[in-house]
């Protein structure tokens, strides 16, 4: 059985050919962790295909937590919070296409995505008409698992204008750093990269 949205090589029959600009938010803490090797094999597809790539490791960002203070609702959209997810946000905007990946922690994101997550509050409403693929890692092999974290990202699409979800790279039974290599997952991100 496929889940929704599960990748699927034979079903991708042409590439766009407008050069797209695809943002990867890579959450992992671990430099050279699973998801973001995912990352790396996504956008090495995406570069490929001739698409104008960006790959921002939120763990070498300074970017505090929400403080749900809401002044950025009555001062046009700015945060208080003077840190780097002003320009990542921009980034979000600017992006037509924008790749989240987490690795599964207790059956859910980590904190450094959720935190970006949150921090798009001052801007959600511009984060409009993009095309997202979601990647993540776990030592589970169990897809149906799998689905509370995606549901964590999908919370998140759905408070978006015209979200479209293009794909899931599931990257399960990979607990040890670099355990993803050896798994199917590989081809699978550098596939939806290539096809973006």
């Amino acid at each position: 059985m496929v889940l929704p949205g599960r990748m699927q090589c034979t079903a991708i029959s042409a590439r766009n050919i407008a050069m797209k600009n695809v943002l990867i938010l890579s959450g992992s803490p671990r430099k050279g962790g699973n998801s973001d090797i995912l990352c790396d094999q996504f956008a090495q597809g995406a570069v490929e295909a001739g698409n104008r790539v960006e790959k921002i490791r939120i763990q070498e960002k300074n970017i505090g937590f929400c403080l749900g203070c809401e002044q950025c609702q009555a001062n046009g959209g700015r945060c208080v919070q003077k840190d780097d997810m002003a320009e990542i946000l921009a980034k979000m905007i600017d992006a037509d296409v924008i790749v989240l990946a987490s690795p599964v922690y207790f059956y859910t994101i980590d904190a450094q995505m959720k935190t970006v997550i949150d921090r798009t509050v001052p801007r959600y409403t511009e984060i409009s008409g993009k095309q997202f693929y979601l990647i993540i890692a776990a030592a589970d092999t169990s897809l149906p698992h799998m689905e509370r974290t995606i549901e964590s990202f999908r919370g998140f699409l759905s408070c978006l204008n015209n979200a479209e979800e293009r794909g899931i790279v599931y990257g399960v039974g990979a607990w040890k750093k670099g355990d993803v290599k050896a798994l199917s997952c590989m081809a699978e991100a550098f596939e939806f990269g290539r096809n973006v």
